[in-house]
């Protein structure tokens, strides 16, 4: 499996992300880069969205390529289809609820096997919930310092319901394009793949 081990905020600053959208609470000390004055093409354009997405959800390209052609096969709009998939992991969900406070650190703990789902131990950071799915934290690991410190201070969106006394969450429904929790414009992405 393929690891991204890019420096965060390295990447942020080149792709225009606050860090905070990462969980990460830290700033770039650097000043602006020498070219950054310079208008970019439109295909510079839609590539920075769509790596701002695989960044930003810890996906690797092939991944990434196989989500959008599985979203474009599926009725209704692709790019917000696309959003859905990549809301729906289950790495993103256990950050999401609140688990943990990054999504590095949540795809950690679905590997780690500290994830229930329905019941089931789940360790695939990829598994996509659906509407109704219960998420929670196995029993032996609600006490792990990470977890517990991140479920303190937790609130979940509106498609997601959060119970922190039992560390579960549930799937209310299938995320809306304004669960999205920083800027993407989607429609740059299909109109990359679209080329």
């Amino acid at each position: 499996m393929a690891i991204n081990r890019q420096p965060i905020l390295k990447k942020c600053r080149t792709l225009g992300i606050d860090p905070t959208v990462l969980g990460v609470n830290k700033k770039s000390n650097r000043g602006p880069r020498p070219n950054a004055n310079q208008k970019p093409t439109e295909y510079a354009i839609q590539l920075r969205e769509k790596q701002k997405a695989k960044f930003v959800y810890g996906v690797m390209e092939k991944q990434f390529v196989k989500l959008y052609e599985e979203a474009t096969r599926k009725d209704g709009v692709t790019g917000e289809n696309l959003l859905q998939y990549l809301e729906r992991r289950l790495d993103n969900v256990v950050y999401r609820l609140g688990f943990v406070k990054t999504r590095r650190q949540a795809r950690q703990v679905v590997s780690h096997g500290h994830i229930l789902v329905n019941g089931r131990r789940v360790d695939v950071a990829s598994y996509r919930v659906k509407a109704g799915d219960v998420v929670s934290v196995l029993e032996a690991s609600r006490s792990v310092a990470l977890i517990k410190d991140a479920i303190a201070e937790a609130t979940a969106p509106t498609w997601l319901e959060l119970d922190k006394t039992n560390f579960t969450g549930k799937v209310i429904q299938n995320p809306g394009r304004d669960a999205i929790d920083f800027e993407l414009n989607e429609a740059l992405i299909v109109e990359f793949y679209s080329r």
